[in-house]
């Protein structure tokens, strides 16, 4: 969830918009890979991955913010040997606030997979992600103190702000390095860790076009495990480390997949997954997720532990995601490769 005082921020225009603004943020961040880190693209059993993430939260304080995730992948093997290079996109788009403070991001895509073994599933991922980021504020939505005359709320009194416009574009741009690698025989059992490095152009980030206002850098240290714990029994656990200036966020847990059909999880066409995460000083984070090859759905609930609990009674945002991912009937489909990038 987003801290309490960027909630505060929509109400007091006069600071400088983007002065104390952090990312977007998701819950289930497990399925929306590229926004974590564009290395991240790719490492999945298939050839081609399309993710959708629809999250509200603050019903329960304000008027709901809202944000949609989506990110679509195709991996392909390159060169002679075990090689792959994945292209892709993120675009998320966010809506918060009394003012309808619209974000919209357009970020493609381009891994490339470098196998470190002829042997074993073993890869350093280098990823890149750059693009257009749109924000907006609905300037009939906008109340400061200059509005309030003694007496009350006047709104045929000016704001009194000297903004540019309402609108402000920018460009974006992020780096990220991934290792994953299989761990014994299963293909099933495997690992990664990553770093990604978002914001590296420092782009100018002000409704009031102050170049000394930038979006900073934020460092994400991402990692994931999944191993069997019987043949149709397996644990995936997630976590990511977030720095951005003063401010870090740690979000952490695991989910516990039970194969419904098939001896396990190599030929299981229906599974469920139960589990949890927790965003430490934030929110506990209940999480169901249902596979249905070629789909997949999750569906979890933030709920709120922050010094704002009080206001929102313990209530914090629903999240919903759905997954579609496949093998293309190709000659050199990833399903026919000894050694892949996979998780």
């Amino acid at each position: 969830m987003r801290k309490h005082y960027l909630h505060i921020l929509f109400f007091i225009l006069p600071l400088p918009l983007g002065l104390f603004s952090q990312d977007i943020h998701l819950s289930q961040f497990f399925e929306a890979p590229l926004w974590r880190n564009p290395s991240l693209a790719g490492i999945f059993t298939g050839d081609f991955r399309a993710q959708g993430v629809y999250r509200t939260q603050w019903g329960a304080v304000t008027v709901p913010y809202r944000t949609g995730s989506f990110n679509a992948e195709y991996k392909m093997p390159i060169g002679a040997a075990n090689d792959f290079l994945t292209i892709g996109g993120q675009m998320m788009y966010d809506m918060a606030g009394t003012t309808n403070f619209k974000t919209t991001h357009l970020l493609p895509t381009i891994n490339y997979h470098k196998s470190l073994s002829d042997n074993k599933t073993k890869y350093l991922s280098l990823g890149f992600m750059g693009g257009y980021v749109q924000r907006s504020i609905d300037q009939s939505k906008v109340t400061t103190n200059s509005q309030y005359d003694g007496t009350g709320w006047n709104p045929m009194l000016s704001i009194n702000e000297s903004l540019a416009n309402y609108n402000r574009g920018y460009g974006d741009a992020s780096v990220g390095l991934s290792f994953n690698s299989g761990m014994g025989e299963s293909e099933y059992d495997n690992y990664f860790v990553g770093v990604a490095y978002h914001h590296f152009n420092r782009p100018s980030n002000s409704f009031y076009r102050n170049p000394d206002i930038e979006l900073s850098p934020k460092w994400v240290y991402s990692f994931g495990l999944r191993f069997g714990m019987t043949p149709n029994t397996y644990l995936t656990l997630q976590a990511d480390h977030t720095r951005q200036n003063s401010y870090n966020e740690t979000l952490a847990g695991g989910m516990v997949g039970f194969a419904l059909s098939g001896y396990d999880f190599t030929d299981s066409q229906y599974n469920i997954h139960f589990g949890g995460f927790l965003r430490l000083k934030d929110a506990v984070i209940p999480v169901v997720k249902l596979d249905f090859k070629p789909f997949s759905a999750a569906l979890s609930y933030d709920i709120n532990i922050s010094p704002l609990r009080t206001a929102s009674l313990g209530r914090g945002g629903f999240e919903l995601s759905i997954t579609y991912q496949a093998f293309f009937d190709r000659e050199n489909s990833t399903k026919n490769a000894v050694h892949c990038p996979r998780f």
